[in-house]
């Protein structure tokens, strides 16, 4: 599968971007789906995740009751809403596939990865 993100851009404190993830490929609808971050400097890390069919999410602690996962796999897309950005937020998300549909939290337990989005958030 490839996976392409979009969405990415500039922001003030406090404000809102929604982030896109399209895959190709017939089987998106089976797969675990994650959001990951990377600031500069600093490890990947897990913000996001889904299950395949949309009913089961998680989130980093970070993120918890500002951002929302979610799927459409009839149109083979994931989403993240993010609200109440805060420049800590700064980074470029990436999302990610697990092809045996396995949460997984750790960057090395995901099979495929888009391209990421730049999001900078400024006070």
């Amino acid at each position: 599968v490839q996976l392409q993100a979009s969405g990415g851009g500039l922001v003030q404190a406090g404000g809102s971007l929604r982030l896109s993830c399209a895959a190709s490929g017939r089987t998106f609808s089976r797969y675990y789906m994650g959001w990951f971050r990377q600031a500069p400097g600093q490890e990947r890390e897990f913000v996001a995740g889904i299950s395949w069919t949309g009913d089961t999410t998680s989130y980093a602690d970070s993120v918890k009751g500002r951002y929302t996962a979610s799927r459409d796999n009839a149109k083979s897309t994931l989403y993240l809403q993010m609200n109440g950005l805060k420049p800590e937020d700064t980074a470029v998300y990436y999302c990610a596939a697990n092809q045996f549909a396995l949460p997984r939290t750790r960057p090395n337990g995901m099979d495929y990865w888009g391209k990421g989005t730049q999001v900078t958030v400024f006070q």
